[in-house]
């Protein structure tokens, strides 16, 4: 079983999520591959059974760095994929990790199954995020383990 966790960070809040994301994958035996959102096409999404993108969140607006990977999601069938969306956000701003939403429905387009809601973090990891990525890692694997024959 694999995983592509990509992210796009600003601060390195969203990646500190993706790597605790990483962290749990790799507890439960996946194979796991972590990429800026630089460097990753939609496709790359069908080669791995768990797929993982995280985002922050800057006003309402989608990262300059994920708007090509967000709309390469347009275009393909994920139908057979499981995935989370996760990254950090800012009470502050009007639009709470609206990124990490318009993220979890473009999977949804593509077809892709949730393994959890969308995991919105204030600011850094705290314990409790930790334990919502832990639970969402499990999900996503449970549901690998469901869907394969």
């Amino acid at each position: 079983m694999n995983a592509l966790i990509v992210y796009a960070s600003m601060t390195g809040n969203t990646e500190e999520a993706c790597d605790v994301m990483m962290a749990a994958l790799e507890d439960l035996g996946v194979t796991c591959e972590m990429e800026s959102s630089l460097n990753i096409f939609g496709e790359d999404f069908l080669d791995v059974d768990i797929c993982v993108l995280g985002t922050y969140t800057y006003g309402a607006e989608l990262p300059e760095e994920i708007i090509d990977l967000y709309e390469d999601l347009d275009s393909l069938d994920l139908s057979q994929k499981v995935f989370v969306t996760l990254g950090s956000g800012d009470h502050a701003y009007e639009a709470f990790c609206q990124s990490v939403d318009d993220c979890y429905q473009q999977f949804i387009k593509a077809g892709a199954h949730p393994a959890a809601p969308p995991i919105k973090i204030e600011l850094d990891c705290k314990q409790e995020d930790i334990s919502t990525i832990e639970v969402a890692a499990a999900s996503a694997v449970e549901w690998v383990q469901s869907h394969s024959a």
